[in-house]
């Protein structure tokens, strides 16, 4: 069986990593090995990670992406597994990974959505709605594959391997999500599954600002890759590629 690392990126969030390692201690299937990226944090964020038995790595530039990268470059598992300190894996949620990517080898990213489990229920309901929903769907739209939701994803060691160089690792107000997204290699496939879900928290949306910064973001990381990335220019590179290795994909005739 395929060993699986997961990583989470902390700056100051000592209680409510305590409760995410708390639930990853009672996984059906324990994690080989837990990786907190210490992001500068102030608070006893760090020594809430050693006491639970993870690694702890040190990343001084602060930002998501850079504290995210830090903890893949460090990871050792054959999977990746990815947290934020807030979110609250249920007790099947690394079995549920373990076994598609055992089962369905021809993936390479396996991701699934968010339930928000606090704030007011019409904050919890529109971000479910606008936030969750609509970052799935119009994001598909634009790759031509389903996007991958950075609270909720596992990716194979050699995605990663693939694509670090060419992400925007060191960059702050970006989606690190979507900018790894963008980056995969046509091969490389991407499954969203709907059972895979994590609890997450409703803090980012508790403002109009939280909410309108996130927005941002994904307007940033999608304006940095025009022309390039845009929707058509993807959809031909990847009939290209699928012309070209016809050949080797499933259900081809030998």
């Amino acid at each position: 069986m395929p060993s699986i690392t997961v990583v989470i990126p902390a700056l100051d969030d000592a209680e409510m990593l305590s409760r995410s390692l708390a639930d990853l201690a009672r996984q059906l299937r324990t994690a080989d090995e837990i990786v907190v990226v210490d992001n500068g944090s102030t608070d006893e964020t760090a020594a809430v990670a050693r006491a639970a038995g993870a690694r702890v790595i040190e990343e001084p530039v602060r930002g998501i992406w850079p504290a995210a990268s830090a903890g893949y470059d460090a990871a050792t598992g054959d999977i990746i597994a990815r947290l934020d300190a807030d979110s609250r894996p249920p007790i099947d949620w690394l079995l549920h990974i373990e076994a598609e990517f055992v089962d369905s080898p021809e993936i390479g990213v396996l991701t699934g959505p968010g339930i928000f489990y606090d704030g007011n229920t019409v904050v919890a309901g529109l971000g479910q709605l606008l936030y969750i929903g609509g970052y799935f769907w119009s994001m598909e739209v634009w790759l031509g594959h389903p996007p991958i939701f950075g609270s909720n994803f596992a990716m194979r060691r050699e995605v990663w391997m693939r694509v670090r160089g060419r992400v925007h690792r060191s960059m702050r107000e970006i989606h690190d999500d979507l900018d790894l997204a963008i980056h995969l290699d046509p091969d490389q496939i991407v499954r969203y599954d709907e059972r895979l879900t994590v609890g997450i928290s409703a803090r980012p949306f508790s403002t109009w600002r939280g909410f309108g910064r996130r927005l941002g973001w994904a307007y940033n990381t999608l304006r940095m890759h025009l022309p390039e990335e845009a929707p058509w220019r993807r959809r031909a590179a990847r009939r290209r590629w699928e012309e070209e290795h016809a050949d080797d994909l499933p259900g081809a005739v030998a």
